[in-house]
């Protein structure tokens, strides 16, 4: 079980919602029926980012969480850039808090790590921790190496690595081999995004439909080996086999793992986001897990000699 809570103490929620969307390709009114039914749904931990939609994801959120505040786990992030220098830092963060009309935020990410220069990001958040403008420490995008890395620096801060932000799903698997038992070791909480593969898990593309694997050249090339597209397919055939949403599969497969992760959820409007929710109350049994886990490749583990693993 997650160590992070709202500032009522809220625990953490089964799943997260994701309001990249928001200010985007969810205009207000689709941001306000996504968040009341993901609210009312039961999630309490609210992702979104300095750079989402320019700022609107940020402003969207703030106002839609602000009834409700102390009830929510609150996140955003900085430095996708790479750009660890303080005074940028402080800028951005600054500029998040004020989109949002919060004094605070409950996790501050590091958006990427290419190029950051960790070790001062680290002491700035570690110093708008002591000072209550953030409540956890997070990093996103970040290989096992450079989490360990991060926690040697945020103990040396006297603060600590709360939660990390990788990419997983039942088409890109990678967390499996070293983040998930990382964070099982470390006591660090992980929510993934994407766990229905950018819409390529709902079967929506197999149909032609439109999303961001058509539209969006990094999200069609994040996507395009084919075995992703067999899986997909094979994940809905499964789904329509149990009468289940094949994105309810996807999202309770992505939160049954050992390590409990957290996924985050999102869409474009509530109606899209329906098949998501349901996996919160969706019972995912072992079996079931171990039949769609085998639809696709299991990454290779962290060591050759696999032969001897317990």
């Amino acid at each position: 079980m997650s160590h992070i809570t709202s500032t009522n103490h809220t625990p953490l929620s089964k799943f997260a919602f994701g309001a990249m969307q928001f200010g985007g390709k969810a205009d207000e009114t689709a941001a306000a029926q996504m968040f009341e039914a993901a609210h009312g749904a039961g999630i309490t931990h609210f992702d979104t980012a300095y750079l989402y939609t320019d700022g609107a994801s940020e402003r969207l959120l703030g106002a839609l969480a602000k009834p409700v505040r102390e009830h929510l786990i609150i996140a955003t992030k900085v430095a996708y850039d790479g750009d660890g220098d303080p005074a940028r830092l402080q800028a951005d963060f600054d500029t998040s808090l004020s989109r949002l009309d919060m004094d605070y935020v409950d996790i501050l990410y590091l958006h990427m790590h290419v190029g950051l220069d960790l070790p001062r990001a680290l002491e700035w958040m570690s110093k708008q921790q002591n000072a209550g403008k953030i409540r956890y420490i997070g990093v996103s995008n970040f290989a096992a190496w450079q989490v360990m890395e991060a926690v040697q620096i945020a103990r040396e801060n006297a603060t600590r690595i709360d939660i990390i932000q990788p990419m997983y799903n039942l088409v890109k698997r990678q967390a499996e081999v070293e983040l998930l038992p990382m964070c099982m070791d470390q006591g660090i909480t992980c929510a993934p995004y994407s766990p229905l593969g950018g819409g390529l898990l709902t079967g929506k593309y197999a149909q032609g439909g439109a999303g961001r694997i058509k539209s969006d050249a990094r999200y069609g090339e994040r996507y395009s080996l084919p075995f992703m597209h067999e899986t997909a397919a094979a994940l809905s055939a499964l789904g329509a086999e149990i009468g289940v949403h094949p994105a309810t599969l996807a999202a309770a497969w992505a939160a049954h793992h050992i390590a409990a992760p957290t996924p985050i959820l999102s869409a474009r409007s509530a109606a899209q986001l329906t098949p998501s929710l349901d996996a919160i109350r969706f019972d995912m049994d072992n079996a079931l897990y171990a039949r769609i886990s085998a639809l696709s490749p299991a990454p290779p583990p962290a060591t050759d000699r696999w032969e001897e693993r317990a």
